[in-house]
C-alpha cells in the first residue's frame, strides 16, 4: 500500500507541477475591479432552500443570504442578538424572544411576528419532511404575543437550544413563501441577510448582490464586497484548475499535499483550519439493503474497523493536525465521550480472523460509495482489500450520494459531518442513530438513551445517557469515525478573507486589499 500512495503522490505533485507552470506567469486576476467574488465548489446544491439540504454548502449559502433569531460570534462563541433583540427562557421549554423593528426582507417586506411563527411551525411539523427532522423535532410550536414578539415551545428541554436558533433557523418571508411555493422559493428565495439571492441555476450556480437595505449595527455588518458568484464544478480538480487559471477567487476543501505548491504562486493563498467536521464510514448493520448483507454481523463490522489505519489517514493524508476521534463525535462536542467507547487498533491479523469468524474466510465484494476526497477513499478502499473486502469505490457527488444514503441505498460509504458547527453531541449522533432516514444501525436501546440525553437540562444525566450510547454504538462498531478535518482553502492574495473554526466562511465579513 505504501509503494502505492507514493505512485499517486508523485503522479498528483506532476499533474500539479504541469498545471503550476502553466499558469505561473498569471498575474493577480481577482475579480476586484469588477468587484465580484468567484467562489467555485464542487458539492453542488440542487435545492438552495436552508431546510431542504443537509449540505456544508447550504449551511454556508443561507448564512450568506438569511438571518437567523440569533448570531453566534464566531471569535468567541458567545450568542449575540440578530433579528431578535432578546430573549428570555422562563421555564426550561419555553423561549420568549422579542423581534428586532425595521428590519427588512429582500424583497422589501417588514419582519414580523407572523414570519417568525411561520417559520418555526412549518420546520417543526413532521409533514414539511426537512432534510434534517432532528435539527428540529423537540420543537413544539410558535406562537405570535405581539407584532414583533413570539412564544416557542419545546416538547422538552434542550440545553443547546440557542445554537440551534443562531445556525440553523434562518427566518423565511411568510407572504412570499405562501404566494410562490415551497418549489418557486428554491428557484427565487427572499431572505433578510447581508446578500440577496439574485439568479439561481440549481447545481449549476447561484449569484448573490449586496443588499443596500441591510439593517444597521448587524454584527454580521454590511457587506463590502458587492457580488458574488458561486459555481459548481464536478470534483477537486477542477477546482483547482479554476483557481490557478484565475477563474475563481476561492475554494476550500482542496487537497491538503497541494498547500505548499499554492503558496508557491505569486497571486495565490493557501490557509488551514480545523473543524468541527469528522470524517465517517457508515455501515448497513440494518440490513436496509437487503437480509443477505455481510455487514449485518457484528464480527464483519468489527474486522473492518480493525482492518482500517486510521491514525495513518489523519496524519498522512489529512494532515495539519487531523485526529481520529474516539467517538462517533467531534471531540470538543458536549457528551463526546471518548472514554465510554471501544477502541479499534489498527490490527490486519485480527480483522482476518474476525472476517473468518463470522464465515467470510474469503472476504466478500461490496460497494465503497464516497464523496471525500478519492484519495482518501482510495486509502480506504485499499485498507479493506488487504484483508480480504473487495470494496469497488464509486465516486458520487454529494448530493447524489445523500439521496442514495437516504433510501437505504448503501451497504457502505464514507461522508463526513459537521454538525452545524453545533458544539453538542445532540447535533450529530441523533441524525445516525434516531431511526431516521440516516439511521443504518436501527438500535432501539440507542434511540432511547439518545432522547434520554437530549430531553434533559441536567448535564450529569446527559452525560451518562450519551455515553450509554456511544458505548453501544462503539461495542456493536455501527459507524466509524474515521479522522477530523482540517479545512484547507485556496483564495486570491487580493482577498482579505478570515476562515474560523466552526467551518462557516463569512464572506460578508470578507474584503479587498
Amino acid at each position: 500500500m505504501e509503494s502505492d500512495m507514493r505512485m499517486q503522490n508523485k503522479l498528483r505533485a506532476a499533474i500539479l507541477a504541469a498545471v503550476l507552470s502553466g499558469v505561473g506567469a498569471l498575474p493577480a486576476v481577482a475579480q476586484k475591479s469588477a468587484d465580484t467574488l468567484r467562489i467555485v465548489m464542487r458539492d453542488a446544491l440542487p435545492n438552495i432552500d436552508p431546510f431542504y439540504n443537509n449540505l456544508r454548502t447550504g449551511v454556508v449559502m443561507h448564512h450568506q443570504g438569511w438571518d437567523a433569531l440569533v448570531y453566534r460570534n464566531p471569535d468567541t462563541f458567545k450568542l449575540e442578538p440578530l433579528l431578535a433583540t432578546e430573549w428570555k427562557l422562563p421555564d426550561p421549554t419555553t423561549i420568549e424572544f422579542t423581534l428586532r423593528p425595521g428590519v427588512k426582507f429582500h424583497d422589501g417586506s417588514p419582519l414580523t411576528a407572523d414570519d417568525v411563527v411561520y417559520t418555526i411551525n412549518l420546520v417543526a411539523d413532521p409533514a414539511s419532511r426537512v432534510s434534517t427532522p432532528s435539527n428540529y423535532n423537540w420543537i413544539d410550536k410558535a406562537e405570535k404575543t405581539g407584532d414583533l414578539s413570539v412564544r416557542v415551545t419545546l416538547k422538552r428541554p434542550n440545553p443547546a437550544v440557542l445554537e440551534y436558533f443562531a445556525l440553523v433557523l434562518p427566518i423565511y418571508p411568510k407572504a412570499y413563501r405562501e404566494k410562490v411555493g415551497a418549489e418557486g422559493y428554491a428557484k427565487a428565495p427572499v431572505g433578510a441577510g447581508p446578500y440577496k439571492i439574485t439568479k439561481v441555476e440549481p447545481g449549476v450556480s447561484i449569484d448573490f448582490e449586496r443588499f443596500e437595505d441591510y439593517w444597521a449595527g448587524s454584527p454580521k455588518g454590511k457587506p463590502a464586497i458587492k457580488k458574488m458568484s458561486v459555481r459548481f464544478v464536478p470534483d477537486a480538480a477542477t477546482e483547482m484548475t479554476e483557481l490557478l487559471a484565475g477563474r475563481a477567487d476561492w475554494i476550500w476543501n482542496m487537497n491538503p499535499d497541494q498547500l505548499e505548491s499554492v503558496n508557491r504562486m505569486p497571486h495565490l493563498q493557501a490557509v488551514r483550519k480545523e473543524s468541527m467536521r469528522i470524517g465517517y464510514l457508515s455501515l448497513d448493520a440494518a440490513g436496509r439493503t437487503g437480509a443477505d448483507n455481510p455487514l449485518t454481523k457484528q464480527k464483519v463490522r468489527q474486522a473492518i474497523w480493525h482492518a482500517i489505519d486510521r491514525k495513518a489517514i489523519a496524519e498522512k493524508l489529512v494532515t495539519g493536525g487531523s485526529r481520529v476521534p474516539g467517538a462517533p463525535c467531534f471531540p470538543s462536542q458536549f457528551g463526546c465521550d471518548a472514554e465510554a467507547a471501544v477502541a479499534y487498533d489498527y490490527d490486519p491479523a485480527k480483522a482476518k480472523k474476525l472476517l473468518a469468524e463470522a464465515g467470510y474466510p474469503d472476504g466478500f465484494e461490496v460497494e465503497l460509495a464516497s464523496y471525500v476526497l478519492p484519495q482518501w477513499g482510495s486509502s480506504v478502499q485499499n485498507y479493506l482489500h488487504a484483508v480480504g473486502v473487495r470494496a469497488k469505490l464509486n465516486q458520487l457527488q454529494t448530493a447524489a450520494l445523500i439521496q442514495r444514503a437516504k433510501a437505504g441505498e448503501l451497504r457502505m460509504y464514507l461522508g463526513s459531518w459537521g454538525s452545524y458547527s453545533i458544539n453538542d453531541v445532540s447535533a450529530i449522533m441523533p441524525n445516525f442513530f434516531d431511526g431516521g432516514a440516516d439511521d443504518y444501525a436501527r438500535d432501539p436501546e440507542v434511540q432511547k438513551s439518545l432522547i434520554q440525553g437530549g430531553s434533559s437540562i441536567n448535564p450529569e444525566i446527559r452525560k451518562e445517557a450519551y455515553s450509554a450510547a456511544i458505548k453501544k454504538i462503539t461495542e456493536q462498531a455501527y459507524w466509524a469515525p474515521l479522522h477530523t478535518y482540517v479545512t484547507t482553502y485556496g483564495h486570491s492574495k487580493q482577498l482579505d478573507f478570515t476562515p474560523y473554526p466552526d467551518e462557516l466562511p463569512r464572506f460578508y465579513l470578507a474584503k479587498w486589499k
